[in-house]
């Protein structure tokens, strides 16, 4: 039997307990850290360096670049990590497939989808996802997004709308798990794991521990 994986999933706000020295000591047995989006490329870019695993992750509306650190440095990419916008990766047996930024509310901003757009977005990947059907005998693990699907911890104004596209994306590719962030959580009662069909949907936000089973 395959070994689990661990995964720590990140999205939407900078935890000072995570961005310290102690962080191997806190996650001593990280095998795979997912970025869902609106994170600061120096926090990931820290993460993948303490941490030592592999990073891929998603940008969100927020992830403008270039960004800058107090030491000077410019960044416009985290150097050893996969953007998986648009792309299929495999990572520790692990398929995974992700899709950037948040519904359009704001006309020509980056970083922003209308339903039309991101069902082209959807479409680049569907080379990679066939490719892993006829490779592996499935499309996807985990599909990791910056935004909810519509109508599931989503919020009723269009900036946290979910997108409509991602419902029959689920349906068709089955991925076991489906990580967002963009949604902010303040309370308990407020769901953040939902199950859609052979799905399990997860809002990561702000950080979200899984253990990955093959």
């Amino acid at each position: 039997m395959a070994h689990p994986v661990n995964i720590l999933a990140l999205s939407d706000r900078v935890l000072d307990w995570v961005y310290a020295s102690h962080v191997r000591e806190t996650f001593p047995d990280v095998d795979l850290i997912i970025g869902c989006g609106d994170l600061p490329l120096y926090y990931l870019d820290f993460l993948i360096s303490a941490l030592d695993s592999p990073l891929v992750y998603v940008r969100g509306n927020h992830d403008q670049t270039p960004q800058y650190t107090a030491d000077g440095r410019t960044l416009t990419w985290v150097q050893g990590a996969i953007n998986l916008h648009a792309m299929t990766a495999q990572v520790h047996g692990v398929l995974l497939a992700g899709l950037e930024g948040s519904m359009r509310y704001r006309p020509g901003a980056s970083l922003m989808y209308d339903n039309l757009e991101m069902r082209v977005q959807i479409a680049r990947l569907l080379p990679g996802l066939l490719y892993n059907r006829l490779k592996h005998g499935r499309f996807l693990d985990i599909f990791v997004t910056h935004s909810p699907p519509f109508g599931i911890h989503d919020r009723p104004d269009l900036a946290h709308t979910g997108f409509k596209p991602f419902l029959p994306f689920l349906r068709v590719f089955k991925p076991r798990y489906m990580l967002h962030g963009h949604i902010h959580l303040y309370r308990q009662d407020v769901p953040r794991v939902t199950q859609f069909g052979p799905t399990t949907i997860i809002n990561v936000y702000p950080l979200y521990r899984l253990v990955y089973q093959p």
